[in-house]
């Protein structure tokens, strides 16, 4: 797909790839987007060097004197160190609309590419609901799923499931020796809700009962050996809590491609060979008939130094077997991609070490995140107990409802308030968790989440609606459109910002950036409210002129909606 901005930064490129030859110049050329104001695009000349010693303003100033003008560029000027390019505005309303119409409920969407991306997330420890601490790792990694797949890739969603580690066998023993009577009622009636008072009743008794303790141990043991009926067990007792999470996903809109069991990688004994690898590695140590390495060259220090991957009964450890599926996954896919909490950083750089040692070259890209909180400790406990997912996805449905009855309550229908209150309370979760920089703490607050003004889902999904209400009744007019007609400043500015989608997309999927999706969505959203507020539409008398605001408002409510399915949220046309 060529859109109008990528012809234009091509231009840009091949004009001044010729302008440096001529000059003598060297260097790499990097386009960015400036300030508003300081033109549509901008070329630091810091890296650019010659043969005569000149400051980077006199190189821009040599640039320019010989940089030929073009059908794309409509004016050229130097700001210190940068070269400023404005583009012709005919000529990107022109090709914007076109582009736009031309591709509807693809326009952003890139080119089709070879590689395939496998993005891991959210593999919790199958032993209990999702809690709200963690609510950002499945909203990240989803959203990061679907960015890669705008941008073009094959993308398949991973959640690793720990089968053999101590939480899931506290649990396996649990339902296989605990009364159901003593399992205490909760709140949700879900399969995972169900099953963790299993969890949280054996993890007492395993403190307070040594034979309990070892018998639990004998689990972990019994699993790490690849014993199949043990592991079988194991999986029977989580998959009620897998069946609830992924009910709980489901309703904030994820969906995960693939579940891989760690056991997968004792059963096939690339465990066995990982330790066979790195026991032959110069950084392999040996304590007390336990097998490690030596992180210290590696710039490790503290009490972490030694990352041990065999224990002296002969059995692997987790680590281990994480290390063993990344080899799996690098044979499988061409970018890997983790997203993990930001308690997970000493582990993630343990296993990176151990890969290169391996000489595994698909090194995982992995997001970090802090994780989310509640204000004034409302919701972050309650009679000791942790928040779920669950409850603040039902907390933001009920705020939601009663806003849209507070609105609308005498217009609709008791199922239709239900309806936008839903589409309402998901969007608002995920946008307030996605606006965010994956590395920044989040305090969950609702006044922001559920804002029908400000940086908030529901001011983009309002802006969404109003657009289809002003095209449900004058679809057929857009035709003959002319965009040239549209010179108003705040029709210019919305113009420019449709045309900068498909950019947008790249830089979320090669920075691993998220939260650059909703920032821009936010900025679609401001500038048509401010077009609408300064360009009548509907009561515009001049019929081309109108035709034309009216696929503006297509146009904007096409970006509106592509844009918040990339971040899993639903595009109302009422509300």
């Amino acid at each position: 797909m060529t859109y109008p901005l990528y012809e234009a930064k091509n231009e840009i490129v091949s004009k001044l790839k010729s302008a440096l030859l001529k000059l003598n110049y060297t260097g790499e050329i990097k386009l960015e987007i400036p300030p508003t104001g300081l033109g549509d695009f901008a070329v630091p000349c810091f890296s650019f060097r010659s043969k005569i010693k000149k400051s980077p303003n006199e190189k821009a100033n040599d640039i320019i004197k010989i940089f030929e003008k073009s059908v794309w560029i409509e004016k050229i000027e130097v700001k210190g160190a940068y070269i400023n390019y404005f583009l012709n505005k005919e000529t990107l309303k022109i090709s914007t609309f076109k582009s736009i119409s031309k591709e509807k409920e693809k326009y952003g969407y890139l080119d089709r590419k070879k590689e395939k991306v496998i993005v891991e997330h959210t593999s919790a420890n199958p032993n209990g609901p999702l809690h709200v601490g963690r609510a950002r790792n499945p909203i990240i990694g989803d959203t990061i799923v679907r960015i890669y797949k705008a941008a073009g890739y094959k993308v398949e969603s991973q959640f690793y499931l720990d089968d053999m580690g101590k939480q899931v066998a506290i649990l396996a023993w649990g339902v296989n020796n605990l009364d159901s009577k003593q399992i205490p009622k909760t709140k949700y009636d879900k399969p995972d809700h169900n099953t963790v008072g299993y969890y949280q009743i054996s993890s007492k008794l395993l403190k307070e009962n040594e034979e309990i303790s070892k018998q639990i141990g004998l689990i972990v043991k019994k699993s790490e050996e690849g014993d199949k009926k043990t592991i079988d067990n194991v999986h029977s007792a989580y998959a009620p809590v897998l069946e609830g999470i992924n009910e709980s996903l489901k309703r904030i809109n994820i969906t995960i491609d693939n579940y891989i069991p760690e056991s997968n990688f004792v059963k096939d004994n690339s465990s066995n060979k990982v330790v066979e690898i790195l026991k032959t590695t110069k950084y392999c140590g040996f304590e007390e008939g336990a097998y490690y390495l030596d992180m210290k060259p590696f710039g490790i220090k503290g009490r972490n130094t030694n990352f041990f991957f065999l224990r002296k009964d002969g059995t692997t450890l987790y680590a281990t077997r994480d290390i063993a599926y990344h080899l799996w996954k690098a044979n499988h896919a061409d970018i890997l991609i983790n997203v993990l909490g930001e308690d997970h950083k000493l582990e993630s750089k343990q296993v990176e070490i151990a890969l290169k040692l391996l000489k595994v070259k698909n090194i995982p890209k992995v997001i970090f995140y802090s994780f989310v909180s509640l204000p004034g400790g409302k919701m972050s406990t309650r009679r000791a107990r942790v928040v779920y997912l669950d409850e603040l996805i039902d907390e933001c449905f009920n705020i939601a409802y009663n806003e849209v009855k507070k609105r609308r309550g005498k217009e609709i229908s008791e199922k239709k308030m239900k309806e936008i209150a839903e589409i309402v309370g998901i969007g608002a979760l995920r946008y307030n968790i996605i606006k965010v920089q994956p590395e920044k703490d989040i305090i969950f607050k609702w006044e922001e989440a559920l804002n029908f003004e400000g940086n908030a889902s529901p001011f983009i999904q309002y802006s969404h609606a109003r657009a289809c209400s002003i095209l449900s009744k004058n679809q057929d007019e857009i035709k003959d459109v002319d965009p040239i007609l549209l010179n108003n400043i705040s029709e210019e500015n919305l113009i420019k910002s449709l045309a900068k989608f498909p950019l947008v997309i790249e830089e979320a999927c090669d920075s691993c950036r998220p939260h650059n999706i909703p920032s821009y969505l936010f900025e679609i959203a401001s500038q048509f409210n401010k077009f609408y507020r300064d360009c009548p539409v509907l009561p515009e008398k001049n019929k081309y002129l109108r035709n034309a605001r009216l696929a503006l408002v297509n146009a904007t409510r096409i970006v509106l909606k592509n844009g918040l399915e990339i971040l899993g949220i639903a595009a109302p046309e009422e509300m």
